[in-house]
Protein backbone atom coordinates (compact mmCIF):
# COMPACT_ATOMS: atom_id res chain seq x y z
CA UNK A 1 0.00 0.00 0.00
CA UNK A 2 1.19 3.49 -0.87
CA UNK A 3 1.29 6.70 1.14
CA UNK A 4 -1.32 9.29 0.18
CA UNK A 5 -0.76 13.04 0.19
CA UNK A 6 -2.99 16.09 0.06
CA UNK A 7 -1.14 18.32 -2.40
CA UNK A 8 -3.66 21.02 -3.25
CA UNK A 9 -6.72 22.31 -1.42
CA UNK A 10 -9.27 24.91 -2.48
CA UNK A 11 -12.52 26.30 -1.15
CA UNK A 12 -15.30 28.39 -2.63
CA UNK A 13 -17.72 30.60 -0.71
CA UNK A 14 -20.46 32.28 -2.77
CA UNK A 15 -21.11 36.03 -2.94
CA UNK A 16 -20.25 38.46 -0.13
CA UNK A 17 -20.14 37.60 3.56
CA UNK A 18 -23.46 38.13 5.35
CA UNK A 19 -23.25 39.46 8.90
CA UNK A 20 -25.77 38.92 11.68
CA UNK A 21 -27.64 42.16 11.00
CA UNK A 22 -28.45 41.13 7.42
CA UNK A 23 -28.98 37.40 7.71
CA UNK A 24 -32.79 37.62 7.90
CA UNK A 25 -32.91 40.03 4.96
CA UNK A 26 -31.19 37.47 2.76
CA UNK A 27 -33.01 34.34 3.96
CA UNK A 28 -36.33 36.14 4.36
CA UNK A 29 -38.57 36.74 7.34
CA UNK A 30 -40.92 34.01 8.53
CA UNK A 31 -44.28 35.35 9.62
CA UNK A 32 -45.18 38.98 10.34
CA UNK A 33 -42.24 39.86 12.57
CA UNK A 34 -38.50 39.11 12.84
CA UNK A 35 -37.43 35.87 14.51
CA UNK A 36 -37.20 36.02 18.27
CA UNK A 37 -35.10 32.87 18.31
CA UNK A 38 -32.43 34.32 16.03
CA UNK A 39 -30.91 36.61 18.65
CA UNK A 40 -30.53 33.82 21.20
CA UNK A 41 -29.13 31.35 18.68
CA UNK A 42 -26.58 33.77 17.25
CA UNK A 43 -25.47 34.74 20.74
CA UNK A 44 -24.73 31.09 21.51
CA UNK A 45 -23.19 29.92 18.26
CA UNK A 46 -20.53 32.66 17.88
CA UNK A 47 -21.02 32.81 14.11
CA UNK A 48 -20.54 36.40 12.95
CA UNK A 49 -20.48 36.00 9.15
CA UNK A 50 -21.45 33.32 6.64
CA UNK A 51 -22.13 32.94 2.90
CA UNK A 52 -25.26 32.19 0.90
CA UNK A 53 -25.78 31.26 -2.74
CA UNK A 54 -28.55 33.88 -2.81
CA UNK A 55 -28.59 37.30 -4.44
CA UNK A 56 -29.26 39.63 -1.47
CA UNK A 57 -31.31 42.01 -3.62
CA UNK A 58 -33.45 39.63 -5.67
CA UNK A 59 -33.30 36.69 -3.21
CA UNK A 60 -32.85 34.36 -6.18
CA UNK A 61 -30.35 31.51 -6.16
CA UNK A 62 -26.94 32.33 -7.63
CA UNK A 63 -25.44 28.81 -7.61
CA UNK A 64 -26.55 25.20 -7.46
CA UNK A 65 -24.76 22.73 -5.21
CA UNK A 66 -23.01 21.24 -8.24
CA UNK A 67 -21.88 24.70 -9.36
CA UNK A 68 -20.45 25.49 -5.91
CA UNK A 69 -18.49 22.24 -6.01
CA UNK A 70 -17.21 22.86 -9.54
CA UNK A 71 -16.08 26.36 -8.53
CA UNK A 72 -13.91 24.90 -5.75
CA UNK A 73 -12.43 22.29 -8.12
CA UNK A 74 -11.67 24.93 -10.74
CA UNK A 75 -9.60 26.74 -8.13
CA UNK A 76 -7.43 23.61 -8.01
CA UNK A 77 -7.10 23.89 -11.77
CA UNK A 78 -6.10 27.56 -11.46
CA UNK A 79 -3.43 26.40 -9.01
CA UNK A 80 -1.87 24.18 -11.67
CA UNK A 81 -3.86 20.94 -11.48
CA UNK A 82 -4.63 19.30 -14.85
CA UNK A 83 -8.25 18.19 -14.54
CA UNK A 84 -7.91 15.88 -17.54
CA UNK A 85 -5.29 13.91 -15.60
CA UNK A 86 -7.67 13.14 -12.72
CA UNK A 87 -8.68 9.46 -12.41
CA UNK A 88 -11.39 9.81 -9.78
CA UNK A 89 -13.90 12.42 -8.65
CA UNK A 90 -15.42 11.63 -5.24
CA UNK A 91 -18.11 14.03 -3.99
CA UNK A 92 -19.96 14.22 -0.69
CA UNK A 93 -22.90 16.43 0.23
CA UNK A 94 -25.92 16.44 2.52
CA UNK A 95 -28.48 17.73 0.04
CA UNK A 96 -27.72 17.36 -3.68
CA UNK A 97 -29.68 19.43 -6.17
CA UNK A 98 -31.79 16.44 -7.22
CA UNK A 99 -32.68 12.89 -6.18
CA UNK A 100 -31.03 11.55 -9.32
CA UNK A 101 -28.55 11.55 -11.06
CA UNK A 102 -26.01 11.52 -8.26
CA UNK A 103 -24.12 14.62 -7.16
CA UNK A 104 -20.71 13.61 -8.57
CA UNK A 105 -22.28 13.05 -11.98
CA UNK A 106 -23.66 16.58 -11.99
CA UNK A 107 -20.33 18.04 -10.82
CA UNK A 108 -18.52 16.17 -13.59
CA UNK A 109 -20.98 17.66 -16.05
CA UNK A 110 -20.20 21.15 -14.76
CA UNK A 111 -16.47 20.57 -15.13
CA UNK A 112 -16.74 19.07 -18.63
CA UNK A 113 -13.33 17.41 -18.20
CA UNK A 114 -12.33 14.05 -19.67
CA UNK A 115 -14.14 10.82 -18.65
CA UNK A 116 -13.20 9.57 -15.19
CA UNK A 117 -14.52 7.43 -12.35
CA UNK A 118 -17.10 9.17 -10.16
CA UNK A 119 -18.31 8.44 -6.66
CA UNK A 120 -21.02 10.10 -4.56
CA UNK A 121 -21.32 9.60 -0.82
CA UNK A 122 -24.55 10.27 1.06
CA UNK A 123 -24.93 11.44 4.64
CA UNK A 124 -24.76 14.75 6.47
CA UNK A 125 -21.51 16.26 7.79
CA UNK A 126 -19.70 12.97 7.39
CA UNK A 127 -20.39 12.73 3.66
CA UNK A 128 -17.43 14.97 2.86
CA UNK A 129 -15.09 12.73 4.88
CA UNK A 130 -16.43 9.50 3.40
CA UNK A 131 -15.87 10.97 -0.06
CA UNK A 132 -12.31 11.78 0.97
CA UNK A 133 -11.79 8.29 2.39
CA UNK A 134 -12.94 6.69 -0.87
CA UNK A 135 -10.45 8.81 -2.80
CA UNK A 136 -7.72 8.11 -0.21
CA UNK A 137 -8.31 4.35 -0.44
CA UNK A 138 -8.26 4.43 -4.24
CA UNK A 139 -4.91 6.22 -4.34
CA UNK A 140 -3.46 4.10 -1.52
CA UNK A 141 -4.34 0.85 -3.29
CA UNK A 142 -3.10 2.02 -6.68
CA UNK A 143 -6.56 2.14 -8.25
CA UNK A 144 -6.09 5.87 -8.91
CA UNK A 145 -3.02 8.05 -9.38
CA UNK A 146 -4.70 11.42 -9.00
CA UNK A 147 -8.04 11.90 -7.22
CA UNK A 148 -10.22 14.81 -6.19
CA UNK A 149 -12.50 14.68 -3.15
CA UNK A 150 -15.10 17.32 -2.33
CA UNK A 151 -17.54 18.37 0.34
CA UNK A 152 -20.22 20.93 -0.45
CA UNK A 153 -23.49 22.37 0.80
CA UNK A 154 -26.18 24.65 -0.59
CA UNK A 155 -28.27 24.81 2.56
CA UNK A 156 -29.82 28.16 1.73
CA UNK A 157 -31.95 26.49 -0.94
CA UNK A 158 -34.11 24.99 1.81
CA UNK A 159 -33.58 27.68 4.48
CA UNK A 160 -35.52 30.45 2.76
CA UNK A 161 -38.50 31.92 4.57
CA UNK A 162 -40.90 30.41 2.07
CA UNK A 163 -40.09 26.95 3.41
CA UNK A 164 -40.92 27.61 7.06
CA UNK A 165 -43.97 28.17 9.17
CA UNK A 166 -44.06 30.79 11.98
CA UNK A 167 -42.25 29.87 15.17
CA UNK A 168 -44.08 28.18 18.00
CA UNK A 169 -44.13 30.83 20.72
CA UNK A 170 -43.94 28.41 23.64
CA UNK A 171 -40.66 27.01 22.33
CA UNK A 172 -39.17 30.45 21.79
CA UNK A 173 -40.04 31.48 25.34
CA UNK A 174 -37.89 28.60 26.63
CA UNK A 175 -34.81 29.49 24.60
CA UNK A 176 -33.22 31.73 27.23
CA UNK A 177 -33.34 28.99 29.85
CA UNK A 178 -32.60 26.13 27.49
CA UNK A 179 -30.58 27.31 24.44
CA UNK A 180 -30.34 23.75 23.16
CA UNK A 181 -34.07 23.72 22.43
CA UNK A 182 -33.25 25.84 19.39
CA UNK A 183 -32.00 22.74 17.59
CA UNK A 184 -35.23 22.74 15.63
CA UNK A 185 -35.91 24.19 12.22
CA UNK A 186 -35.33 27.78 13.30
CA UNK A 187 -31.99 26.86 14.86
CA UNK A 188 -30.83 25.43 11.56
CA UNK A 189 -31.87 28.58 9.69
CA UNK A 190 -29.36 30.64 11.65
CA UNK A 191 -26.69 27.94 11.71
CA UNK A 192 -26.31 26.46 8.22
CA UNK A 193 -24.71 28.19 5.25
CA UNK A 194 -23.21 27.51 1.84
CA UNK A 195 -19.75 26.61 0.59
CA UNK A 196 -17.60 23.95 -1.02
CA UNK A 197 -14.12 22.52 -0.66
CA UNK A 198 -11.94 20.36 -2.91
CA UNK A 199 -8.82 18.33 -2.17
CA UNK A 200 -6.38 16.82 -4.69
CA UNK A 201 -4.72 13.56 -3.62
CA UNK A 202 -1.83 11.56 -5.05
CA UNK A 203 0.80 9.02 -3.99
CA UNK A 204 3.60 11.59 -4.31
CA UNK A 205 4.06 14.71 -2.16
CA UNK A 206 4.74 18.13 -3.64
CA UNK A 207 8.38 18.46 -4.69
CA UNK A 208 9.04 21.95 -3.36
CA UNK A 209 6.07 22.89 -1.19
CA UNK A 210 4.18 21.53 1.78
CA UNK A 211 1.93 18.47 1.52
CA UNK A 212 -0.25 16.80 4.12
CA UNK A 213 0.28 13.05 4.44
CA UNK A 214 -2.91 11.25 5.42
CA UNK A 215 -1.97 8.85 8.20
CA UNK A 216 -5.45 7.58 8.98
CA UNK A 217 -9.16 8.26 8.50
CA UNK A 218 -11.18 6.62 11.26
CA UNK A 219 -14.97 6.64 11.10
CA UNK A 220 -17.64 4.71 12.94
CA UNK A 221 -21.42 4.57 13.27
CA UNK A 222 -23.53 4.05 16.38
CA UNK A 223 -26.80 3.53 14.49
CA UNK A 224 -26.99 0.05 16.01
CA UNK A 225 -27.45 1.70 19.40
CA UNK A 226 -29.22 5.01 18.78
CA UNK A 227 -32.26 6.04 16.78
CA UNK A 228 -32.49 8.78 14.15
CA UNK A 229 -31.70 12.29 15.39
CA UNK A 230 -31.30 14.68 12.41
CA UNK A 231 -33.42 13.98 9.36
CA UNK A 232 -35.18 15.28 6.26
CA UNK A 233 -37.47 13.64 3.73
CA UNK A 234 -39.18 11.63 6.43
CA UNK A 235 -41.15 11.98 9.65
CA UNK A 236 -40.06 10.52 12.98
CA UNK A 237 -42.65 8.30 14.64
CA UNK A 238 -43.41 7.92 18.36
CA UNK A 239 -41.59 4.57 18.50
CA UNK A 240 -38.39 6.18 17.17
CA UNK A 241 -38.68 4.79 13.65
CA UNK A 242 -38.92 7.06 10.61
CA UNK A 243 -41.52 7.07 7.86
CA UNK A 244 -40.13 8.03 4.45
CA UNK A 245 -41.49 10.71 2.12
CA UNK A 246 -42.70 8.20 -0.47
CA UNK A 247 -45.33 6.87 1.94
CA UNK A 248 -47.01 10.29 2.23
CA UNK A 249 -49.41 11.91 -0.22
CA UNK A 250 -47.88 14.85 -2.11
CA UNK A 251 -50.14 17.34 -0.27
CA UNK A 252 -48.68 16.10 3.04
CA UNK A 253 -45.11 16.89 1.96
CA UNK A 254 -45.92 20.57 2.53
CA UNK A 255 -48.44 20.36 5.37
CA UNK A 256 -46.11 18.16 7.44
CA UNK A 257 -42.89 19.88 6.31
CA UNK A 258 -41.59 16.48 5.27
CA UNK A 259 -38.56 17.88 3.44
CA UNK A 260 -37.53 20.37 6.13
CA UNK A 261 -34.38 19.50 8.09
CA UNK A 262 -35.37 18.57 11.63
CA UNK A 263 -33.65 17.38 14.78
CA UNK A 264 -34.62 15.38 17.87
CA UNK A 265 -33.25 17.84 20.44
CA UNK A 266 -33.52 15.62 23.52
CA UNK A 267 -31.76 12.74 21.80
CA UNK A 268 -29.04 15.06 20.52
CA UNK A 269 -28.22 16.59 23.89
CA UNK A 270 -28.12 13.26 25.66
CA UNK A 271 -25.82 11.52 23.20
CA UNK A 272 -23.94 13.63 20.65
CA UNK A 273 -20.80 14.37 22.67
CA UNK A 274 -20.56 11.03 24.43
CA UNK A 275 -20.74 9.06 21.20
CA UNK A 276 -19.05 11.32 18.65
CA UNK A 277 -16.20 12.39 20.96
CA UNK A 278 -15.62 10.21 24.02
CA UNK A 279 -16.44 6.71 22.77
CA UNK A 280 -14.73 7.15 19.41
CA UNK A 281 -11.56 8.67 20.86
CA UNK A 282 -11.42 6.00 23.55
CA UNK A 283 -11.53 3.34 20.83
CA UNK A 284 -8.78 5.04 18.84
CA UNK A 285 -6.52 5.43 21.88
CA UNK A 286 -7.13 1.85 22.95
CA UNK A 287 -5.92 0.77 19.52
CA UNK A 288 -2.95 3.16 19.82
CA UNK A 289 -3.84 4.99 16.60
CA UNK A 290 -2.17 8.19 17.81
CA UNK A 291 -0.60 9.91 20.80
CA UNK A 292 -2.47 13.07 21.91
CA UNK A 293 0.83 14.61 23.06
CA UNK A 294 2.10 14.56 19.47
CA UNK A 295 -0.83 16.56 18.05
CA UNK A 296 0.14 20.13 17.09
CA UNK A 297 -3.20 21.20 15.58
CA UNK A 298 -6.76 20.12 16.40
CA UNK A 299 -9.45 21.04 13.84
CA UNK A 300 -12.92 20.44 15.31
CA UNK A 301 -16.07 20.70 13.25
CA UNK A 302 -18.80 21.66 15.69
CA UNK A 303 -21.99 23.40 14.64
CA UNK A 304 -21.90 26.04 17.36
CA UNK A 305 -19.45 27.70 19.73
CA UNK A 306 -21.94 26.54 22.36
CA UNK A 307 -20.32 23.09 22.13
CA UNK A 308 -16.64 24.07 22.25
CA UNK A 309 -16.00 23.59 25.97
CA UNK A 310 -18.10 20.43 26.08
CA UNK A 311 -16.04 18.93 23.24
CA UNK A 312 -12.92 19.63 25.30
CA UNK A 313 -14.36 18.05 28.45
CA UNK A 314 -15.40 14.91 26.57
CA UNK A 315 -11.96 14.69 24.96
CA UNK A 316 -10.31 14.79 28.38
CA UNK A 317 -12.74 12.12 29.60
CA UNK A 318 -11.42 9.86 26.83
CA UNK A 319 -7.83 10.59 27.82
CA UNK A 320 -7.20 12.94 24.90
CA UNK A 321 -6.21 16.29 26.38
CA UNK A 322 -5.31 18.60 23.49
CA UNK A 323 -5.22 22.16 24.93
CA UNK A 324 -7.47 24.69 23.26
CA UNK A 325 -4.49 26.85 22.28
CA UNK A 326 -3.77 24.13 19.69
CA UNK A 327 -7.27 24.32 18.20
CA UNK A 328 -8.06 25.92 14.86
CA UNK A 329 -11.56 26.74 13.62
CA UNK A 330 -13.01 29.34 11.27
CA UNK A 331 -16.65 28.78 12.24
CA UNK A 332 -17.13 32.40 13.35
CA UNK A 333 -16.34 33.92 9.94
CA UNK A 334 -16.95 31.05 7.47
CA UNK A 335 -20.09 29.63 9.04
CA UNK A 336 -21.25 26.04 9.42
CA UNK A 337 -21.04 24.53 5.94
CA UNK A 338 -21.74 20.95 6.97
CA UNK A 339 -19.80 18.42 4.91
CA UNK A 340 -17.66 21.23 3.45
CA UNK A 341 -16.60 22.62 6.85
CA UNK A 342 -13.56 20.41 7.40
CA UNK A 343 -12.35 21.09 3.86
CA UNK A 344 -12.68 24.85 4.39
CA UNK A 345 -10.82 24.61 7.71
CA UNK A 346 -7.97 22.52 6.30
CA UNK A 347 -7.70 24.81 3.27
CA UNK A 348 -7.26 27.93 5.39
CA UNK A 349 -4.70 26.34 7.70
CA UNK A 350 -2.82 24.68 4.83
CA UNK A 351 -2.53 27.90 2.81
CA UNK A 352 -1.90 30.19 5.81
CA UNK A 353 1.76 29.31 6.25
CA UNK A 354 1.11 28.55 9.93
CA UNK A 355 1.55 24.82 9.71
CA UNK A 356 5.16 23.60 9.63
CA UNK A 357 6.91 20.48 8.37
CA UNK A 358 6.62 17.61 10.82
CA UNK A 359 3.56 18.96 12.61
CA UNK A 360 0.61 16.63 13.12
CA UNK A 361 -3.05 17.52 12.68
CA UNK A 362 -6.12 15.80 14.15
CA UNK A 363 -9.51 16.58 12.56
CA UNK A 364 -12.85 15.83 14.21
CA UNK A 365 -16.08 15.55 12.23
CA UNK A 366 -19.30 14.44 13.98
CA UNK A 367 -22.70 13.70 12.48
CA UNK A 368 -25.96 13.57 14.40
CA UNK A 369 -28.05 11.97 11.65
CA UNK A 370 -28.01 8.66 13.47
CA UNK A 371 -24.82 9.36 15.38
CA UNK A 372 -21.62 8.67 13.54
CA UNK A 373 -18.24 10.34 13.73
CA UNK A 374 -14.84 10.57 12.06
CA UNK A 375 -11.33 11.56 13.03
CA UNK A 376 -8.56 12.17 10.51
CA UNK A 377 -4.82 12.22 11.22
CA UNK A 378 -2.54 14.29 8.97
CA UNK A 379 1.16 15.10 8.99
CA UNK A 380 2.80 18.05 7.27
CA UNK A 381 5.66 16.86 5.05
Amino acid sequence: MRNVYINKIASFLPNEAVDNTNIEKVLGQVGDRPSRAKRIILRSNNIETRYYAIDPKTRKATHTNAELTAKAIKKLEADGLDLNSVDLLSCGTTMPDQLMPNHASMVHGELACDPLEIMSTAGICLSGVTALKYAYTAVKSGEAELAIATGSENSSAVMRAENFTPEIETKVDNLDKHPEIAFEKDFLRWMLSDGAGAIALSAKPNADTLSLKIDKIFSTSYANILETCMYAGCEKQEDGSVRGWRTYAPKEWLSKSIFAVKQDVKLLNENVMEYTVTKALATMLEKKMFDPKEIDWFLPHYSSGFFRDEVYEKMKKAGCDIPQNKWFTNLSYRGNTGSASIYIMIEELFNSGKIKKGEKVLCYIPESGRFSTAFMLLEAV
